[in-house]
């Protein structure tokens, strides 16, 4: 079934599963040099971004056979820009990011368009235990252990290669994470596959292997803005999550291990919300989160045959932007941008403020590893880790 349909359909009668997962995106350039792949597929173009220690850090301008583009670069795996078009057909780019490789290496900042690993989210004190070893990771966040950790997989140089599809292109990102690396066990193997479909649609793959066992979480770590204005808040775009469950959270934003129903609470999107419209009320989580920085746990479908289930839908009114996503990930991280303070100059000179961005990041629960009754995160040799995901973007 098309995906442009399933979309439209779900978002006006009920949830369900779908077969596939989609982000999309756009950015700036220095030289170039045009690989050639077939117009009824799109193209891709690589560049030149900057270096590191004498080494080129490579920029991708992936474009659909709608003029769609996502720009991306093997530093991070980031993705820097994507455009995409409002009911208008005015193409605008909708990601927070920088204009230069050297802001995006500068210590504050916050994650932007980044592969997470090895372990999106968080980790109590940095602590976790396999097979009666105890593994100490960097407390890099209000002494837990936050997005992989002081050099994570956002801070790495991916080997890059162009992928052609039937209905699409796409960049293949591959990394080697060495045991021993933040303080993770194992050599770990690592691809990440970003595909740009003809559909208007973002594919992420995800895969991974070990020689000794290890914990991961991977996830992507995009902020979007889908009015396309970075000088306008996110409270104004209304929000559907495909779930009844969240987790509460500790003051230092560790679950508790509670489950927690969101019914009558700020915390139900279960039926469309604008972001703003309870983000300040007098509740203990939002005061704790400083808004919403929750992990969401998607009702999945009892169909053990369907990979891929609708975790959101985030709409846009005046630009007529819907982003739709699917996972075959048990939660989804919804982030308000709290964090941001209005300390960071993002593209074109303009100041990121508090709630300028949001994220849904598909991943396992945090602190998985320290809690018993959640989803193991546990990968071990001779597995392949293996997670889809997809941003789907249309317009109403």
């Amino acid at each position: 079934m098309d995906l442009q349909i399933i979309a439209g359909i779900t978002r006006k009668l009920s949830w369900f599963f779908h077969t596939t997962l989609v982000v999309i995106f756009m950015g700036c350039s220095t030289e170039s040099q045009i690989n050639d792949v077939s117009k009824t597929n799109g193209s891709v173009e690589k560049m030149i971004f900057g270096s590191i220690e004498n080494e080129n850090i490579y920029l991708f301008v992936l474009t659909n056979t709608s003029g769609i583009e996502m720009k991306v670069t093997n530093y991070g795996g980031i993705i820097t820009s994507f455009k995409t078009p409002d009911k208008n057909g005015i193409l605008e780019d909708i990601v927070l990011g920088y204009d230069s490789l050297e802001h995006y290496i500068a210590n504050n900042s916050p994650y932007f368009g980044a592969i997470i690993g090895r372990y999106g989210n968080r980790i109590s004190k940095g602590k976790f235990t396999i097979n009666e070893n105890e593994y100490q990771l960097a407390a890099n966040n209000n002494g837990n252990h936050l997005h992989g950790g002081l050099k994570g997989f956002d801070k790495v140089v991916w080997t890059a290669n162009e992928q052609t599809f039937n209905d699409g292109v796409g960049i293949k990102l591959i990394y080697l994470s060495r045991d021993g690396e933040e303080g993770y066990p194992g050599n770990l193997n690592v691809e990440v596959t970003y595909k740009l479909g003809n559909d208007n649609s973002l594919m992420i793959f995800y895969t991974a292997t070990t020689e000794k066992p290890t914990i991961i979480n991977l996830t992507q770590h995009t902020y979007f803005n889908l009015s396309g204005d970075f000088k306008e808040d996110i409270l104004n775009h209304k929000l559907t999550l495909n779930s009844g469950i969240y987790l509460p959270v500790d003051e230092t934003l560790i679950p508790t291990g509670e489950l927690r129903s969101v019914t009558n609470t700020a915390f139900d999107f279960t039926a469309p919300h604008l972001v703003g419209e309870r983000i300040n009320d007098d509740d203990d989580q939002i005061t704790i989160g400083l808004g919403y920085d929750h992990c969401w746990i998607i009702d999945k479908s009892d169909d053990i045959t369907q990979e891929l289930t609708q975790a959101a839908t985030l709409y846009h009114e005046a630009s007529g932007r819907v982003m739709d996503v699917y996972t075959s990930e048990p939660a989804l991280q919804f982030y308000s941008g709290n964090f941001l303070d209005g300390t960071i100059t993002g593209k074109q000179g303009v100041t990121y403020s508090q709630r300028f961005g949001l994220c849904l990041e598909t991943q396992h629960y945090p602190d998985s590893p320290n809690q018993a009754g959640f989803p193991s995160t546990l990968l071990a040799p001779g597995e392949v880790y293996e997670t889809t995901t997809i941003y789907k973007f249309s317009t109403e």
